[in-house]
């Protein structure tokens, strides 16, 4: 009986872990929830699909490191399409 006691607070303190871990969803938030909770982070990972997730950060602040900036890019929403910012290097284009 004790083992099967220790098996069920072994399995609840890893399903605990690994919920807690879990990244918030795109596609089960609004375009606004989703720009609300970049904004209020300041930067948070995010799921937006089933096997993608990536970093997005505001549009103004500093949560890039140099030479990366706020790159404007579209994230699937339980609402549609959704604009949001991630870092990424600028692409300079020089004339030759």
């Amino acid at each position: 009986m004790k083992s099967l006691s220790i098996a069920f607070v072994a399995g609840t303190v890893l399903w605990s872990a690994s919920a807690a871990n879990a990244r918030p969803d795109t596609r089960a938030m609004t375009c606004a929830e989703t720009q609300a909770l970049i904004q209020s982070r300041h930067a948070a990972v995010l799921t937006t699909g089933p096997n993608t997730y990536d970093r997005f950060v505001r549009r103004y602040g500093n949560e890039c490191d140099w030479p990366e900036v706020p790159m404007s890019i579209s994230v699937p929403t339980r609402d549609g399409q959704c604009r949001v910012y991630r870092c990424e290097e600028p692409v300079l284009d020089f004339p030759d």
